[in-house]
């Protein structure tokens, strides 16, 4: 039988789709502000209330933004790799706190990731990556265990990884989980753990400057490993 019907979308899914199209297009490109509501609404025929519905929607799927005000209005947000993490941080923020999901599986998903991550950025780092690694290890070294900055130096340490990996949707991922489940701040930071967390970050480097994806492989596996048994106390408390 030869199918000729469609699903008929109800006004707010009509309008929703049409500006999603008009964005994923090009038509409306990044950092483009949209008509005023009450046009667009005048443009579709729809109430303001089944326009702004629509308009929450894209906004939950991370397509545009709003920004209030008399000189605001809503504008069409990036759509690149870049905007990916953001809205994976979002999307991953809000579920932990909802409790829709728990931390041990965010970490645990990170982990995951950062093997393919580490194993590519031993093939692909360039000697920029290499540098901005060590530089990050070197401030490591000098940094006191209680300094605000370790938390930070330790998320740039693994995203950095990530970049170097050549995977922009890898790196993208690995940086936002990183940057939910935020390890640091769960574990008992004392010298020794301070100490250790920097010769296993050194060795990561090197075997990444060597360009030896079985030796970084290995390296992360125990970094994560030890992380992992810390975590697992300090959570637990």
């Amino acid at each position: 039988m030869r199918v000729i019907g469609q699903k008929v979308l109800r006004p707010r899914e009509q309008v929703e789709e049409r500006i999603r199209t008009t964005i994923l297009s090009g038509e409306l490109k990044s950092g483009d502000m949209l008509p005023p509501e009450a046009e667009l609404a005048r443009q579709f025929n729809v109430s303001r209330t089944t326009l702004r519905e629509a308009l929450r929607s894209l906004t939950t799927q991370g397509l545009i933004y709003k920004i209030p005000g008399s000189r605001g209005g809503n504008f069409v947000q990036s759509v690149d790799h870049h905007s990916l993490g953001s809205v994976v941080i979002d999307s991953v923020h809000n579920l932990l706190k909802l409790g829709s999901i728990d931390f041990a599986e965010v970490a645990e998903v990170r982990q995951y990731l950062e093997v393919p991550s580490v194993r590519l950025a031993a093939v692909n780092r360039s000697e920029e990556d290499l540098e901005r690694l060590r530089d990050i290890v070197r401030r490591q070294k000098a940094a006191s265990v209680d300094s605000p900055e370790v938390p930070k130096l330790d998320e740039q340490f693994h995203s950095l990884i990530a970049q170097a990996s050549g995977n922009r949707v890898l790196a993208s991922f690995v940086a936002a989980l990183h940057h939910e489940t935020e390890p640091v701040h769960y574990l008992d930071l004392s010298s020794e753990v301070g100490r250790t967390t920097v010769r296993q970050h050194t060795a990561i480097v090197e075997s990444i400057a060597a360009k030896d994806p079985d030796a970084a492989e290995a390296a992360i596996v125990e970094h994560l490993t030890y992380l992992r048994r810390h975590l697992a106390v300090h959570v637990s408390d």
